[in-house]
C-alpha cells in the first residue's frame, strides 16, 4: 500500500555522537525530532508580517487556522493581532470565544466614534494576542472601505504607542469578489488553506494565481482534513498529490480531528486543550514553520513500517 508521510527540517540543535553526555535516550529521540520544543523558534523576516490566511472555497478551515495559528503564536512569545476581514460572515470572534467583548470595530474607528486600542480585544487567556473585527453583523460598511482602507488600518497597527505586533493575520473572506481584493491588498504573505478535493484544489490554484498577480510571493500551504484511511484506501488524494498540484510549499498538515467541532463550539481553539489533539499539535508546528518562515516536504513511501499512525506525517 502506498501512503505519505512528511518530514520536518530537523532543528539547529544537534546532537554530536562524540558527546555521549548531550545524546538523549532513544526512546526520547522521536517525541524530540517531532514537536521541536527544545528551544524558542527565531522570528524570520522584518515586522510585524502581515500574513493574509485565504483559500477562495468557504468551509475549508480558513478561521479555524487563523485562530489556531494566532494563538500559538502568542504561546511561543510573539505578539499577533488578528484581523477578521470577513464583514458579512463574522466568526472569528465565536472561535476564539470573545464574541461579548466585542464592543467596537474598525467602522467605528473610521467614523471616528472610537480609539483603535478601543476596537482591539485583547484575548483573556494570552495578552499579547488581540482581536480586531471589520464590522458587527449584518451591518453595512462604508462606500469607501476597501483595500486603501485597510492599508491605513495596518500601518496604524504598525505605529501604534506600544510598539507594532509581530504578526498581522488577515481572515479572508470566502470567494474572490471585492472582500477577498480588500483582505489581500496590504499583505507580503499568505497561508493558503486547502482540503485534499477536487473542488478546493481547483479554487486554490486559481487563488495562488491571484495571489501572485497581486505581488505575493511567499505563499504557503495548510492541508487541512487529511484522513489516513481514506488515503490508504485511494480514497482521498495524498499530501503529496496536493503539492504536486498546486506547487506550493508545505507549512502544515491537519489531520481530520473531532476535536475541531468540540473547540469550535466551545469558543476554545485546540492548541489550548489539555492533552493536545493531534490537529492541535499539527497546527502549532505549522506556526513554528510560519515564524521560521520554514517547510515541510511530503515524501512517498513505498513500503509502510507496520504500526504506523498520523505521526508518520510529522517524520515520527
Amino acid at each position: 500500500m502506498i501512503s505519505i508521510h512528511t518530514i520536518t527540517k530537523p532543528s539547529t540543535f544537534q546532537f554530536h555522537p562524540k558527546r555521549p553526555s548531550r545524546k538523549p535516550p532513544k526512546t526520547l529521540a522521536p517525541i524530540h525530532a517531532l514537536l521541536q520544543y527544545n528551544r524558542k523558534p527565531q522570528l524570520a523576516g522584518d515586522t510585524p508580517r502581515v500574513v493574509v490566511i485565504t483559500s477562495g472555497k468557504g468551509g475549508v478551515g480558513k478561521t479555524t487556522t487563523t485562530a489556531n495559528i494566532g494563538l500559538s503564536l502568542a504561546r511561543l512569545g510573539f505578539s499577533a493581532v488578528a484581523i477578521d476581514a470577513d464583514v458579512g460572515l463574522r466568526n472569528l470572534d465565536l472561535l476564539l470565544g470573545l464574541e461579548n467583548r466585542v464592543n467596537y470595530t474598525v467602522v467605528e474607528v473610521l467614523n471616528g466614534d472610537c480609539r483603535l486600542d478601543q476596537a482591539l480585544v485583547r484575548d483573556k487567556r494570552w495578552s499579547n494576542f488581540e482581536l480586531l473585527c471589520i464590522s458587527k453583523p449584518r451591518s453595512k460598511l462604508p462606500l469607501g472601505f476597501g483595500g486603501k482602507a485597510l492599508i491605513w488600518l495596518v500601518d496604524a497597527l504598525k505605529n501604534r504607542e506600544e510598539g507594532p505586533p509581530d504578526f498581522i493575520l488577515i481572515d479572508c473572506p470566502a470567494g474572490i469578489d471585492a472582500g477577498f481584493i480588500t483582505a489581500i491588498t496590504p499583505a507580503n504573505e499568505a497561508v493558503l488553506v486547502t482540503t485534499p478535493d477536487i473542488t478546493s484544489l481547483r479554487d486554490a490554484d486559481r487563488v495562488t494565481g491571484l495571489l501572485e498577480c497581486d505581488g505575493i510571493r511567499d505563499i504557503k500551504m495548510i492541508v487541512n482534513r487529511v484522513r489516513t484511511d481514506m488515503i490508504k484506501g485511494e480514497d482521498m488524494m495524498s499530501v503529496l498529490d496536493v503539492q504536486e498540484m498546486l506547487g506550493l510549499p508545505l507549512l502544515g498538515v491537519i489531520p481530520e480531528d473531532t476535536e475541531v467541532i468540540r473547540s469550535t463550539n466551545r469558543g476554545y481553539p485546540l492548541v489550548l486543550n489539555k492533552p493536545p489533539a493531534l490537529a492541535g499539535l499539527a497546527f502549532e508546528q505549522a506556526a513554528w514553520r510560519l515564524v521560521e518562515q520554514d517547510s515541510m516536504k511530503a515524501v512517498m513511501v513505498e513500503e509502510e513500517p507496520k504500526k504506523r499512525g498520523f505521526f508518520s506525517f510529522f517524520g515520527g
